[in-house]
């Protein structure tokens, strides 16, 4: 037998494609060539490959090898068809049968010695297997658990090339099934807790709100008053990610290299907070060929945390505009287009001057004020929901005791009970938060507010103090601090404290 075939996939993202790995052996100059787009990557596993069947105790077949990567016209990227397409050579040589190794896919990069070693994004490899009905993938041990997530796929988790050839041979028994691992991410216990801040009554609630609806947070105030411990308690209100989303969260993750040996399932929303210097690539992702996933990315279904946003470079706020509509980013490379998902809750958090002194203390001119806030362009904050001024901690705030402040456990059932409500309202429409309903759908006639109680932003809209976005993002936050409330539907003044939460202005409560 001359001709082989195995199975490998490719990724474009979090997307998977069986990929088909045919392997001849003729007659002519000894070599192997490749054909199907592969990168730099696989044409350089020959010299692994070859170096890997040897050290192994198996012979190499000195004549014309050619190996196509089928489909030929998607591009394979990365070392992860190494084993695949050594497997197909040992068996186009007739060292082991060509039918053992046709009805499975091989993920794993080879060593020198013939080691099997880890390769990114084995889970989203794993899942575009089992939906194309196959049911069996081995892997190398450090891959074991990542791939062990995916129900309905026997896998096999493997050291080396000589375990996987005395398998195939009937020599020794088969490598050990892959275990999963019951853990799933982060225990809640082991969260910060929102008792651990003190006073900030209306930020709490604005953390509150933006829990529950799924909105947007912009945190405004002087240093030390607390906006990062605010911030980075928010996903500490947030439930457990389901099975779907949980999946989604861990294959961008795997796809990043971010999930180690101990891979579990990510149950917990992510938290991802970028230094200020991070570039546009590292947020919204890129590199070379296929773009690998950036912070907006690995913080799918959690939150982004920009502290200090002022800082960051102006085009890579805005590169944030388009995601935030979208909920996924699409990344246009030289090696083709890749989307990876991105529905994150934005957390800004900024000083209200540049040089970042506490209250009282500030000699900056009103002029600086102005143009360090203007670094947030007017189109970016627009989509923001909640804007909330957090003031300096009072002494007597500091110092009372924590057992008294609502923990994060006590905050978080209430987000559950008023998520459950809206998901029921939004059922069978795609949309299962408030702040994912587009505003037309809360001004059509079905879910328009009476004129009444939307007054006070009317009176705003026309003053021209907020936008129709900003109308729309009111009417979002109204329907969540309803639900908080236990209102079928909003009311003047779950109205007016939207309103206040949108602008910031407290002469935007009703009298």
């Amino acid at each position: 037998m001359t001709l082989a075939r195995t199975l490998a996939v490719a990724l474009h993202g979090i997307s998977g494609q069986l990929v088909e790995v045919e392997t001849d052996i003729s007659a002519g100059l000894p070599g192997l060539s490749f054909t199907g787009l592969g990168d730099v990557s696989v044409v350089e596993s020959r010299d692994r490959i070859r170096a890997a069947i040897v050290n192994s105790g198996l012979d190499w077949p000195l004549r014309k090898i050619t190996v196509a990567l089928l489909p030929a016209d998607v591009r394979k990227v990365g070392s992860r068809f190494d084993l695949a397409t050594a497997l197909a050579l040992i068996a186009a040589s007739g060292q082991v049968r060509a039918d053992s190794v046709a009805d499975a896919v091989w993920i794993a990069e080879l060593g020198l010695d013939g080691r099997l070693r880890p390769v990114p994004g084995v889970l989203p490899a794993v899942l575009a297997a089992e939906r194309a009905g196959v049911r069996r993938v081995v892997v190398s041990t450090a891959n074991a658990a990542e791939a062990a997530l995916v129900n309905g796929v026997d896998v096999r988790a493997a050291t080396d090339l000589r375990e996987i050839v005395g398998w195939l041979r009937g020599e020794s028994a088969a490598p050990a099934v892959a275990v999963r691992d019951m853990a799933t991410g982060t225990d809640r216990g082991t969260e910060v807790d929102l008792a651990d801040v003190a006073g900030q009554s209306a930020a709490k609630r604005a953390l509150e709100i933006a829990a529950a609806g799924g909105h947007h947070l912009f945190l405004l105030g002087s240093p030390g008053a607390g906006k990062t411990m605010l911030a980075e308690r928010l996903p500490s209100l947030l439930p457990e990610l389901d099975d779907g989303a949980a999946l989604e969260v861990t294959a961008v993750h795997s796809v990043a290299g971010q999930l180690g040996r101990q891979a579990q399932l990510v149950r917990r929303p992510p938290l991802q907070a970028p230094h200020h210097t991070a570039s546009v690539a590292a947020l919204v992702g890129g590199g070379s060929h296929l773009a690998r996933p950036g912070a907006i990315s690995l913080a799918h279904h959690g939150v982004l945390f920009l502290d200090e946003s002022p800082e960051f470079a102006r085009g890579a706020l805005d590169a944030l505009r388009q995601p935030l509509e979208s909920g996924a980013v699409v990344l246009h490379r030289g090696g083709g287009v890749v989307t990876y998902p991105a529905r994150f809750q934005l957390v800004l958090a900024a000083n209200p001057c540049p040089c970042g002194s506490r209250a009282g203390d500030c000699s900056c001119p009103p002029q600086a004020r102005r143009r360090y806030l203007q670094r947030l362009s007017g189109p970016l904050l627009d989509r923001v929901d909640l804007r909330v001024f957090v003031d300096p901690v009072t002494h007597g705030d500091l110092f009372d005791p924590a057992a008294a402040r609502e923990s994060s456990v006590q905050v978080a059932s209430r987000v559950v009970a008023a998520r459950a409500v809206a998901a029921q309202r939004w059922q069978g429409t795609g949309w299962r938060l408030n702040g994912q309903v587009p505003g037309g759908v809360l001004r059509s006639a079905r879910w328009a507010l009476g004129r009444a109680d939307i007054a006070p932003a009317e009176t705003f809209l026309q003053r021209g103090q907020i936008s129709a976005r900003g109308l729309d993002r009111v009417l979002r936050l109204a329907w969540t601090i309803a639900d908080l409330g236990g209102h079928r539907v909003p009311d003047a003044g779950d109205v007016t404290e939207a309103l206040f939460f949108r602008t910031g202005r407290s002469d935007s409560w009703a009298a």
